[in-house]
C-alpha cells in the first residue's frame, strides 16, 4: 500500500470551521445544555427543607456541583486541546466550561 501525505481525516483542515453545524446548533450544544446544570443546582437550593430534607438536599446539591465541575474540567481540556490545534471553534468549549463552573463556585461561596 503506497504511503500518501494526506491526513487520515479525509484532508480536512482543523482550522476551518466545520461545515454542517450551524451557529444555532453550537449555541444549543455549548450554552443551553450546560446551563441546565446551574439551573438544576439553583432549583435544588431553592427547594424548601420540608420537601427534601436537609441532608438529602445538601447531598443532591453537592452531587450536581461535583458532576458540573467534572464536566467543566473536561470541557476546559477539550477547549485547550482545540486551541493547540488552532481550532476555530475552541472558544465554545471555554464558554461551556465557564457556565459549568457556576454551581461549584456558588457551592464554595455558600459553604
Amino acid at each position: 500500500m503506497p504511503v500518501t501525505s494526506e491526513p487520515a481525516d479525509g484532508g480536512q483542515d482543523c482550522s476551518e470551521p466545520q461545515v454542517g453545524r450551524s451557529d444555532a446548533t453550537r449555541r444549543i450544544s455549548h450554552v443551553v445544555i450546560p446551563a441546565l446544570m446551574p439551573a438544576l443546582f439553583y432549583l435544588i437550593a431553592a427547594t424548601p427543607v420540608e420537601t427534601l430534607g436537609c441532608v438529602t438536599r445538601g447531598l443532591l446539591a453537592l452531587s450536581v456541583a461535583l458532576v458540573s465541575g467534572l464536566a467543566a474540567v473536561g470541557a476546559a481540556i477539550k477547549g485547550a486541546a482545540g486551541r493547540m490545534r488552532a481550532d476555530a471553534w475552541a472558544s465554545w468549549w471555554v464558554v461551556s466550561s465557564a457556565i459549568l463552573i457556576i454551581p461549584v463556585v456558588v457551592l464554595l461561596i455558600l459553604a
